[in-house]
């Protein structure tokens, strides 16, 4: 039995970025599905900068807490900072921590509304001519909810930023 669960253990985490086999399937696939949304949300704000798709991610009740860059309380002024994003004076890559990576669902009565995401990523920048260089790691809690039937980021908290050599 034990071999059977380090077994288990070692295939889901290296699989799946989580790390008990107690976890039932619906968590497992909500996992899965908030991991793709949050690869999909962070590609959308660095590499194509396409608000009209974000858009369709996130909440028309949508709030972005910072530890460096302040509140953003709405929808529409997280998108209005978007395109700045894309022109910075280098290119940002943001790479997820999977083995960091939680999901905790959330139900009302039995039924699933939302979960919460937490883990930390990194953050890169890239000039030309130069190697690709760590701007920052942070740690980041979403709070993902279901309306109309899709996953929609409600919350954003993102803390913790450190920059190499503080």
């Amino acid at each position: 039995m034990k071999n059977g669960y380090i077994t288990c253990v070692a295939f889901v985490s290296l699989f799946f970025g989580v790390t008990s086999c107690a976890l039932g399937q619906d968590t497992r696939d909500i996992f899965l599905e908030l991991k793709a949304k949050d690869s999909l949300l962070f590609s959308l704000v660095f590499n194509t900068c396409d608000t009209a798709q974000l858009r369709d991610l996130i909440s028309d009740d949508f709030e972005f807490y910072h530890d460096r860059g302040g509140i953003t309380d709405s929808r529409e002024g997280f998108l209005a900072g978007i395109p700045g994003m894309c022109q910075m004076n280098y290119k940002a890559r943001r790479e997820l921590a999977v083995e960091s990576l939680q999901v905790f669902p959330l139900y009302d009565n039995g039924v699933l509304y939302g979960a919460v995401q937490t883990g930390m990523h990194r953050f890169y920048g890239k000039e030309e001519g130069k190697p690709e260089y760590l701007t920052s790691t942070a740690l980041f809690t979403h709070l993902w909810i279901i309306e109309g039937g899709d996953w929609k980021l409600k919350r954003v908290l993102s803390y913790d930023h450190q920059t190499p050599g503080e």
